[in-house]
Formats: C-alpha cells, structure tokens, sequence
C-alpha cells in the first residue's frame, strides 16, 4: 500500500523541482524563433507556404516540465505506432497522398491510428470489467479491441483512397475534354492546365495544381507530370499525366490524345454500370428466391403422404 503513496510523492517532487528551475532558470528561446522571420520571402516566392507562426512561444509548449515529459511520452506512443502500422514512411506517404490527406504527415496519421487503438482497447477493457467480470473475457476483448481498432484505421485510409480513384474516374472525362479544348484552341499544355486549374475544382483538378506548383518550384513539365503519374491513385490520371509528359517532350498531338482518353473512359464506365447493373439483379432474386421456394416446397411436399400412404 506504500509504493503507490511513495510514488505519487516522488513524481510530485520531480514536478515541484522542475517548477522551481524554470522560475530560477528560464528556458533558452529556439533558434527558429529568429531565423524564421527571414525566410518568409524565400517560401513565398518558391510558392511555398509562408509558415506564418506566431513569433512568441507559448510558455506551456517550450516550458521546463514540458521539455522533461513531453519527449518521453512523445517516444513511447512512436514506439506503440511504429508497432501498430508497420509500413515504411515512404509507403505510408504514398498512401496518404492518394488519400486527398495532403495536410497530414506520416507521424500525425500514426499517432491518430494509435490513439484508436487506445480508444478500442479501453472500450474492450471496460466491457470487459463491467459487464462479463472475467479476466479471461476481459483480456480477449482487449485483444479484440486492438485488432478492431488497427482494422479500423488501416481500412479507413483504404476507403479514402478507393473512394477518391473513383471520384477522379468520373471527373477525368470532363478535365479531359476541357484540356483537349484548350489545347485545340492554341494554347500549350501548362497555359491549358492553368486554365483548368483556375476555373475548376476537384481531385483532378487539385493534382493538376499540385503539377503547377512543382513547376514553378523548377521542376521541368515532364518530370512533374510524371511524378504526379506515380502518385495519383487513379490509373486513367496516370495515362493522361503521361501524355501531357510526351507532349512536352515531343509534342505529340495532345487534342486527340486527350479525346482518345475520355473515350476510353466512357466505354469503361459503361462496362462497368453494365456489371454493376447485372449483380444486383442478381441480388434482387435471391430475397425472392429465399422467400417463394419453401412456399413452393411446402405445396409440392403437402400431397406426398396421400400419395404414398393412400390416406386422404
């Protein structure tokens, strides 16, 4: 009963301690601090964000007790994350990027998909104690909570990535047409995905933006619009990136190209609203089926015992 006590005694010490050297030795100012002032006009002009953050740091984000517990929590839930998704930065970056999550880095979606675990776990534990009272139930609904919650994260970011490819596959027929349009009239491959860019909004459209900006930041037109091919989650995009890539190279003909490709994506999405189309009139028939065949057996089945025994 004393080590709890003593315990809590010495992490009050430690936190009683800790406030009295920030009062005697105040924390040193960061060095990014002054720098970034300086390179504000730098950012801006590569089209870049301008990190306008405030100047003055907030005490209880560069404190003492924060410096002395911060990081080892910090440390111990990029562990748990490390553990829960195992993909490489790389991999995940990818994904995220396909995803639409462009604000949100590798850390932050591994500290949220590890928070949901902790939140399913505590769920699991809770009805565990509450409601069965067994050690036994307790530690599989745990287990149970944990594997729902790592499932439910990894199939969130799954269905933002399938459910984006489909909403650029709709979109790309239309930014295609336009883009052909543009580029019939004369205009060259940047010029007519600036006007896209400027007068459109979408998935597509945000990538073609992502393109202009790259290109701005020095990159060359082929080699963005073939990084934005590798990245984009939809294949349709990928061969239209390509073919603005080729364009730019050797100036094949981008018009009939791009008209060549909203074909195509016409004719696909046709196939497939036929598919679509004749699965669910598959599963149309079977509550039609599960409910009038054993109405029809029972009728074929109430004559047998006259039949076979004679009894009427």
């Amino acid at each position: 009963m004393t080590s709890p006590v003593l315990f809590i005694g010495a992490a009050g010490a430690a936190v009683a301690a800790a406030g009295v050297a920030a009062m005697v030795v105040p924390p040193t100012s960061r060095l990014a601090q002054r720098v970034r002032p300086y390179t504000r006009v730098a950012r801006a002009r590569l089209q870049g964000d301008a990190d306008l953050v405030a100047l003055t740091p907030t005490p209880s984000a560069h404190g003492t007790v924060a410096r002395i517990f911060v990081p080892p929590l910090t440390g111990a839930v990029s562990r748990l994350a490390s553990l829960v998704d195992r993909r490489d930065d790389a991999a995940l970056e990818l994904a995220l990027r396909r995803a639409g999550e462009v604000g949100i880095s590798v850390a932050d979606h591994r500290m949220r998909v590890t928070f949901a675990v902790l939140r399913w776990t505590a769920i699991g534990a809770v009805v565990g104690i509450v409601a069965f009272r067994s050690a036994v139930f307790t530690v599989a609904l745990v287990a149970l909570g944990a594997v729902c919650g790592v499932s439910r994260a990894r199939g969130s970011l799954d269905r933002r990535i399938r459910d984006r490819a489909e909403r650029m596959r709709l979109e790309l027929y239309t930014v295609n047409q336009l883009l052909a349009m543009h580029v019939r009239s004369g205009a060259g491959p940047i010029q007519a995905v600036q006007r896209v860019v400027d007068r459109g909004a979408g998935a597509v459209v945000d990538e073609l933006g992502a393109v202009l900006l790259a290109v701005r930041r020095g990159e060359s037109e082929p080699v963005a619009f073939r990084h934005a091919a590798e990245v984009t989650a939809e294949p349709a995009a990928a061969r239209t990136y390509k073919l603005f890539a080729a364009g730019a190279e050797r100036g094949v003909d981008l018009a009939g190209g791009l008209r060549a490709l909203s074909e195509d994506l016409r004719d696909a999405r046709r196939e497939e609203i036929r598919a679509t189309a004749t699965k669910r009139r598959a599963a149309m028939l079977v509550p039609t089926i599960a409910v009038l065949a054993p109405v029809m057996l029972l009728f074929i089945a109430a004559p047998l015992p006259s039949v076979v025994f004679g009894a009427r």
